[in-house]
């Protein structure tokens, strides 16, 4: 919504400066479709559903299943595509290609742990949103006591400057929490993530590695969103795709 209000006919304003009042990534405003050949992005959009069914898919697994629905890819592509996506699976890696600075990885706080009020844990991820041209990146933060979507945001990129545009705004509007949670992605194991959450004093706990359940909530809200709104609905910009997703939060934020 705070899109419809940027004037790119204001003499006085300028883009830049609009985004920065409504508090709104730039990227946004300006998404172009990315670079991709349509049969990748159909490629992209087919792998991000299956992982959803196969959380352990990985390269060999999903070149299988493409050629299963006919679609005949080389490894390195596949490979390729995934990273763009987004798309991990989940089991024990030899190697973090995806990962940010081990000495920024921390230990998951939250097994076992007895959540009974709003605020106690948050849970954090970013992912793929495929389009009617091109893609997108979500971010969002659940409230695993509560359910609801706290914030969230789009981007046409993985930086991390849209990660921690996220949590400022989940923190500016809500208070703080105790613990957050996230993935060990780069976005999140880096120093402007963890020296953020170390001086708001807020503890910060993160997935084992190959461990499919610890993320839950925030990995139940994607295949939720996925499936009842953004492949049923897919956009032709960034700003149908941001008062979609934002009418369907509501949405689900009111059902919650």
């Amino acid at each position: 919504m705070k899109l419809s209000f940027v004037n790119q006919k204001d003499n006085n304003l300028s883009i830049r400066d609009q985004c920065n009042l409504l508090e709104i990534n730039r990227s946004s405003f300006y998404y172009k479709p990315i670079g991709e050949k349509r049969e990748n992005l159909k490629i992209m959009r087919i792998m991000d559903a299956h992982i959803l069914e196969a959380p352990t898919a990985g390269v060999l697994t999903m070149q299988s299943m493409l050629l299963d629905n006919n679609i005949k890819v080389g490894r390195e592509r596949i490979k390729r595509l995934m990273r763009k996506a987004n798309i991990h699976p989940i089991y024990p890696k030899k190697y973090l290609s995806q990962l940010g600075n081990r000495k920024y990885i921390y230990p998951y706080l939250i097994r076992n742990m007895d959540i009974n009020r709003p605020n106690q844990v948050w849970e954090i991820d970013i992912t793929y949103i495929p389009m009617q041209s091109g893609f997108m990146y979500l971010t969002a933060i659940i409230d695993v006591y509560s359910r609801m979507i706290i914030a969230w945001g789009l981007s046409n990129t993985l930086r991390k400057s849209s990660v921690m545009h996220v949590v400022k705004q989940a923190i500016n509007i809500h208070g703080k929490p105790k613990i957050l949670n996230s993935v060990q992605g780069s976005q999140f194991t880096c120093k402007e993530y963890v020296s953020y959450l170390k001086q708001a004093h807020i503890k910060i706990s993160m997935d084992g590695k190959g461990r499919a359940l610890d993320n839950i909530y925030i990995e139940r809200f994607w295949r939720t969103i996925k499936y009842q709104h953004i492949y049923l609905n897919p956009a032709d910009d960034g700003i149908s795709l941001y008062k979609g997703i934002r009418k369907w939060i509501i949405k689900y934020n009111n059902a919650a």
